[in-house]
């Protein structure tokens, strides 16, 4: 049995989730199973169109729409423990080589959960599991418990020229 790590890709640069799922598809193609649970999210992103091309991907979406500009709402936190929920059903069945947990990290942030609910949920984390976890702002106790953590870093960007994301590269 292989052992299984935990992932944290986190930090102000682009590529936190493409990263997440290029490691998707590299097990995919290895023959293994992966869950996306993405936390926040509800829009049908580019990457959700993966589950249609393969039945080793799930993809669940636990958001209530953009909250960029307004304050985290009952049914937010709702959402996102609804999310955390599933997700422990999830690495509880032992169904899926890989869990992705995207957003996760702005979960905590926006306080629709806590790290200790976090850390609580990767208790549930069988030995042979990979689990991906994604976004901004990840906690030192989140940074304490992962085995490899990587912080994207923002040096350049097209958009703040004025170029909006997109289709197929941003979004």
């Amino acid at each position: 049995m292989e052992t299984g790590y935990i992932h944290v890709y986190t930090g102000n640069g682009k590529g936190k989730t493409t990263a997440a799922f290029g490691l998707a598809l590299r097990a995919i193609c290895a023959g293994k199973t992966v869950y996306v649970g993405q936390f926040v999210k509800s829009m049908k992103y580019n990457e959700t169109r993966f589950a249609y091309m393969t039945d080793k991907i799930t993809i669940e979406q636990f958001g209530n729409g953009c909250m960029l500009f307004r304050e985290a709402s009952e049914e937010d936190v709702a959402k996102a423990h609804e999310g955390l929920e599933r997700c422990r059903q999830v690495m509880d069945e032992g169904k899926y080589d890989i869990v992705i947990l995207d957003e996760l990290t702005i979960a905590i942030h926006l306080k629709l959960l806590t790290t200790g609910e976090v850390l609580e949920l990767l208790s549930h984390k069988r030995p042979e599991t990979e689990i991906v976890i994604t976004g901004r702002y990840a906690t030192q106790e989140l940074i304490d418990a992962a085995d490899l953590v990587t912080e994207m870093k923002e040096i350049k960007h097209y958009y703040t020229s004025g170029v909006l994301s997109r289709d197929g590269i941003d979004k």
